[in-house]
């Protein structure tokens, strides 16, 4: 099989070659969060979103600029400002005024005159950071809109909430029933419920609570409580995580399964007021991402730390993840309240879907653990994959990773010429094919692509009944 150049980029590409990336999506797929065209079945091989679904021509241009997942449905952010939903939408979460599940991908018709430049996935909810199309340029005025349940409405809503109208939100973050926005300049305010203190307040209390920005963190158990510049927030299911302007991390909410990282708890199994992890004293920590019942954060070297429940491998430190006292060892159990090395560098991006762990390292692989049943978290064909182990369906350089209830989302770039043909090729595979486009892609230096087409001869081998094709085959054989 010859590679032809102009064949497999078009014959009238432009002269310079424009960036092209790529929505991979896979697993659980009941209410449709795969956006595979429909299919029930679950998805454990990961392939490419096509244009097509999202209204784009087979030889469109089309970029992505974030991904999403909730419990079962999915968000995606393109090029032109577009936000795109689909699954599960019983809350109203897809934001099109319905509550019907929709299986493919559709635009946010009341979002057209927003440019979205990020998005976020809660259990049943949607939020995203927009800022509107007739702007200059000259202010930069990014604004909240939230929709689903506990939101006010089945349709994207502009939200303020303790914030100013000219407040330019920075990040949110959504978790099963709250929702963090964090402000340019570092401040965090909540809203949801807050039967676990997870809203921050020192206290807990019953139904709905409105907006509040978070005023006190305790930095060490004897002071007072004091105002902290936060940089960034991930909210678990029932618990949040935030990184300080200085590295350090602080958490709150529900810790009965050590989710905090705290030796111990000022209100049972709760944590009322955010609290600093002193386990990681003197360590910079980048990055944070919170799962059903566990936490995760990247340092400045690529560390990975990780503590909190593992009855599902989601720690990715084996069967017997650590201890839940001050003394190492002192009970073999699943759950761990100390923060534990596992990856000891090299980790780029970070997320945690609820009982799932995903990775990306500097060489370009994605690595994942923890609840596999649908294939969410490795390729292992296991119920749990209890150590980092690796994902090699995905082409192009990994920009962003996103997990959800049990499904997973990578948003691959191509930038230079080699990786747009390796983006035609991985199209373009299928069974058939798979040993000729890897004899290419060997010959090319292409590993991602030989991987993948590695792993998809071994998939056939195997005999599983997930076939690799693309929608238009099976829709045509039916």
């Amino acid at each position: 099989m010859k590679m032809d150049i102009d064949e497999l980029l078009g014959r009238n590409r432009p002269v310079s070659i424009p960036t092209k990336s790529a929505i991979y999506v896979w697993g659980y797929n009941q209410s449709g969060q795969t956006g595979r065209n429909g299919k029930e079945r679950q998805l454990r091989i990961p392939k490419q979103l096509k244009p097509e679904l999202f209204g784009c021509t087979a030889g469109a241009n089309s970029r992505w600029l974030d991904i999403a997942c909730g419990r079962e449905h999915t968000a995606a952010v393109a090029s032109d400002g577009s936000l795109f939903t689909w699954g599960a939408n019983d809350f109203g979460q897809l934001g099109d005024g319905t509550e019907e599940r929709r299986k493919h991908p559709k635009k946010v018709k009341q979002l057209q005159t927003e440019f979205v430049k990020s998005v976020s996935c809660g259990a049943h909810c949607t939020a995203a950071i927009a800022e509107p199309r007739e702007n200059d340029g000259s202010v930069s005025t990014r604004r909240l809109w939230i929709w689903g349940q506990n939101q006010g409405s089945n349709f994207p809503r502009l939200f303020w909430g303790a914030f100013t109208p000219n407040t330019i939100i920075r990040q949110v973050s959504c978790g099963a029933v709250h929702v963090m926005a964090l402000s340019d300049d570092g401040l965090l305010q909540a809203w949801g419920y807050n039967e676990y203190g997870q809203l921050g307040r020192g206290f807990t209390c019953e139904g709905l609570q409105g907006a509040r920005i978070i005023n006190a963190y305790a930095k060490f158990l004897d002071d007072a409580p004091e105002l902290v510049k936060i940089t960034q927030v991930s909210c678990g299911e029932y618990h949040t995580a935030a990184i300080s302007e200085k590295g350090e991390v602080y958490t709150w909410g529900l810790g009965n399964m050590g989710q905090l990282g705290h030796c111990s708890l000022q209100s049972g199994e709760k944590e009322l007021l955010p609290r600093r992890v002193v386990a990681l004293d003197g360590i910079f920590i980048k990055d944070i991402a919170c799962g059903g019942i566990h936490t995760c954060a990247v340092t400045q070297k690529g560390a990975l730390y990780a503590w909190g429940g593992g009855r599902s491998g989601q720690l990715g430190l084996g069967p017997d993840t650590g201890f839940f006292s001050c003394t190492a060892n002192e009970s073999e159990s699943f759950l761990r309240n100390i923060p534990a090395l596992v990856v000891p560098t090299s980790v780029q991006l970070i997320t945690c879907g609820h009982s799932h762990t995903l990775i990306s390292t500097r060489d370009g692989r994605i690595h994942g653990w923890g609840y596999n049943s649908y294939g969410q978290a490795s390729n292992e064909k296991s119920t749990y994959a209890w150590y980092p182990s690796p994902l090699d369906w995905c082409v192009g350089e990994v920009r962003k990773l996103a997990a959800g209830g049990g499904h997973s989302a990578v948003l691959t770039d191509a930038c230079s010429l080699k990786e747009l043909c390796e983006f035609r090729l991985a199209d373009s595979v299928n069974l058939k094919n798979a040993s000729e486009i890897e004899d290419i892609a060997s010959r090319t230096g292409s590993d991602a692509l030989a991987r993948l087409c590695e792993r998809l001869r071994q998939h056939v081998l195997e005999g599983d009944d997930c076939e690799y094709e693309d929608d238009e085959t099976t829709s045509n054989r039916k």
